[in-house]
């Protein structure tokens, strides 16, 4: 290899042709780990390495003790894994059960780099190292990456991937509003969006947040945005949450806007033409758009012929989110006097709800179908009118109060019925809540800040990053059954085995990266936490010592050991941090997965704070 990259042939490198090589040979790195090791093995400190030099400084790079030794343990000769021995390795270490042989093969085609050794069908330390860093070496179950769920259960036995106020790209008081809030979400697997509509100039309705001095977009460019992008991520349904504040006039613009620019897409009748008993599929509803909101009548009436009944107008749409922000008291915005506790729109007057309450256009009530906005006023009542395709939302404050009063009926509600759970209007900030014990009951539609990260929106990435990151994600069993006992705050009501014990041995730490804005120079102290996310008995957190000033190969090889009362509900989240004693310690990088997607030696390839990839950043862990 070095032969190769040695363009001018004087037997030399210096370090920016060293990291050219390194990008042929395929070996990722960060570029201050690097210099310092190349610094290190320039021994006539030339500024170059020659070929023992490159050749001492590669090895520094890649030697991982920790898997040298694992690879020893199956290796009779200590060079190398034969055929059977990777395939011992394979079925003891990571409990591949089915199709061994194959897959040992694949493997060695696939990462050993010597081509004799290729030939021989055997692994080398080298392969062997390139085979536990690569994909199918993650802790990342490779199966559950792609669409692996049965996608033909009624919409409501699904989590889905769902964000609020997502044309706002910073916080809910002065932040820009922009089309690519939508097309940032729909990238990330995003089915449900939100859009707030206001009565425009020139009979153009626009999108922001109303009482706020968010900026503007216009609702004709958030459909068309929706139109281009909505299907380039996942062919499942999208929900389009409408939050309909425009004058009669207007609303017939939004209707002819939303069927002139999304035409097919848009979904303006049920599936078979019938009453529905139940909501249909993902499957059945690939490549359609549904809009939620507000309905003049019911949906038989639609399908018998135009209603006549006044709308049963919900106070969620329209009314609660506006209602709470406008309780919100914002100081020091120019609304009276600095920090005074006079609400924002006390000047404008009210201009949430159009003025007479009857006041729906019928062309825009009839391109509601599935998801019919209608007021929450108890499971009983639900019940007894028994509509699948009605859907309430629920600020998080009045969903965590239901989950602590009636925990079973609230899992029985979502077996049947949508509901949609968005963050406090007190939250201008972009604040997010955890998703976490929202998903415990069943919610389906958890609305999240999206633009805001932390480990909220880790544990939306992690739950769905599994399933073809198609925005849906099954529910367990004993969340499907509308009989079902489950409760999440008693974990003995769920049938099924008991606890598990999740057993986690944290070995080691490869090429961190360093903290952002930190000095130059700065080398970290790193620590790595483990935390479990579940029903509230499962909740808990450990972590590891912190190792000084190694930010290259730390080694912890610590155990941490959890209890799963309901493992099926767990998300697990690996952080990274650098632990400072005199203040908080930094966020270096996180790794968040459901249980269900773990896989035993394993590396975990850690992700930045707004979770993106930072190669070759990495844990190593067994499980």
């Amino acid at each position: 290899w070095f032969q190769k990259a040695d363009k001018n042939k004087d037997g030399r490198m210096n370090f920016k042709e060293v990291q050219r090589l390194l990008k042929m040979m395929n070996v990722d790195m960060n570029e201050d780990h690097a210099l310092r090791l190349f610094q290190a093995a320039d021994k006539s400190e030339s500024g170059t390495l020659e070929g023992e030099e490159f050749v001492l400084f590669y090895k520094a790079l890649t030697q991982r003790e920790e898997v040298l030794s694992l690879f020893q343990d199956f290796s009779e000769d200590g060079k190398k894994l034969t055929l059977l021995e990777l395939v011992d390795f394979l079925r003891q270490e990571q409990l591949e059960d089915e199709g061994t042989e194959e897959l040992a093969m694949e493997l060695i085609d696939k990462y050993e780099p010597s081509e004799t050794a290729r030939a021989r069908h055997a692994l080398s330390a080298d392969g062997f190292l390139m085979y536990l860093c690569s994909p199918e070496g993650s802790i990342f179950n490779p199966r559950h990456r792609a669409l692996w769920q049965d996608m033909s259960q009624p919409l409501c036995h699904y989590f889905i991937s769902s964000s609020h106020n997502t044309y706002l790209i910073e916080d809910q008081i002065r932040g820009q509003s922009s089309i690519e809030g939508y097309i940032r979400a729909l990238k990330r697997g995003c089915r449900c969006l939100e859009v707030d509509c206001w009565d425009g100039p020139n009979g153009e309705p626009m999108v922001y947040h109303g009482h706020t001095f968010t900026s503007k977009i216009p609702f004709r460019e958030v459909v068309s945005t929706l139109g281009k992008y909505a299907f380039k991520t996942s062919d499942y349904p999208v929900i389009l949450s409408l939050e309909n504040h425009c004058s009669m006039e207007q609303q017939e613009v939004l209707a002819q806007q939303l069927k002139a620019i999304l035409g097919e897409q848009l979904l303006t009748a049920t599936t078979d033409g019938r009453v529905p008993t139940q909501l249909p599929s993902p499957e059945e509803l690939k490549h359609k758009i549904l809009l939620k909101g507000k309905k003049i009548g019911r949906l038989e009436d639609m399908l018998d012929g135009p209603g006549d009944e006044a709308p049963d107008v919900s106070d969620d749409d329209n009314g609660a989110e506006a209602e709470e922000r406008r309780r919100v008291k914002v100081g020091g915005l120019g609304c009276g006097p600095a920090g005074s506790a006079e609400p924002l729109d006390t000047a404008v007057g009210r201009g949430d709800i159009p003025k007479d309450k009857e006041s729906l256009a019928q062309a825009l009530s009839d391109c509601i179908v599935y998801c019919k906005s209608v007021s929450f006023r108890g499971f009983q009542e639900a019940r007894s009118h028994s509509r699948p395709s009605e859907i309430s939302s629920l600020a998080e404050a009045k969903a965590r109060k239901l989950i602590r009063d009636a925990g079973n009926e609230f899992v029985r509600h979502n077996t049947w019925q949508l509901t949609r759970v968005y963050p406090s209007g007190m939250r201008t900030d972009s604040s997010n809540y955890s998703p976490q014990e929202m998903w415990n009951v069943g919610c389906q539609i958890v609305a999240l800040n999206f633009q805001t990260a932390g480990m909220e929106m880790d544990l939306c990435d992690g739950l769905f990053s599994q399933n073809g990151r198609c925005g849906y994600v099954l529910k367990p069993p004993f969340m499907r059954d509308e009989e079902t006992l489950f409760n999440p705050s008693d974990p003995s009501s769920r049938e099924g085995p008991g606890p598990i014990t999740l057993t986690i041995q944290v070995i080691s730490g490869q090429q961190l990266p360093k903290v952002a804005n930190s000095k130059d120079g700065a080398v970290i102290d790193p620590l790595v936490r483990v935390e479990i996310h579940g029903v509230p008995a499962d909740q808990a957190h450990q972590e590891t010592k912190y190792i000084e000033n190694n930010g290259f190969n730390p080694r912890w090889d610590e155990t941490l050991q959890f209890q799963l009362h309901v493992p099926e509900l767990a998300l697990v989240r690996f952080v990274v941090e650098d632990y400072d004693k005199t203040s908080r310690n930094d966020f270096v990088g996180q790794f968040t997965l459901a249980f269900a997607n773990i896989k035993r030696y394993r590396h975990i390839h850690l992700l930045s704070k707004d979770g993106t990839s930072i190669p070759p950043s990495s844990l190593f862990v067994h499980i």
